[in-house]
């Protein structure tokens, strides 16, 4: 059975730093991609970062780069997004999810992209 499971999320105030984690199981973790989507109410999902975990690229939403930071464990089949610098507008739950590199990098940052998906992690920020 295909598993995604996040955990991290929390109340954090501005400024302040989060780390989520994804604990993947199930399939050929080194075989895929894995992405990090948040969806704030309201408001569609979006994508925010991903990692090809056979080389270790990454992609990061404009509004995040230089903020988030996408890493894996390859031994724990695990992903991680270290969140700093926090802002108000970063408020959403926090999907991880598994597509194949090639599928992603061609529809990434559609959610469209992904084969397996999370059940997401609350992460808020007030203003």
């Amino acid at each position: 059975e295909v598993q995604l499971v996040e955990s991290g999320g929390g109340l954090v105030q501005a400024g302040g730093s989060l780390r989520l984690s994804c604990a993947a199981s199930g399939f050929a973790f080194d075989n895929y991609a894995i992405g990090w989507f948040r969806q704030a109410p309201g408001k569609e999902r979006e994508g925010v970062s991903c990692i090809t975990i056979s080389d270790g690229s990454t992609y990061y939403l404009d509004s995040v780069k230089g903020r988030f930071t996408s890493s894996s464990d390859n031994a724990k089949n695990t992903v991680y997004l270290q969140m700093n610098s926090l802002k108000p507008e970063d408020t959403a739950v926090y999907y991880c999810a598994a597509a194949l590199p090639h599928i992603l990098k061609s529809l990434w940052p559609h959610p469209l992209a992904m084969d397996y998906w999370g059940k997401g992690t609350l992460v808020t920020v007030p203003s």
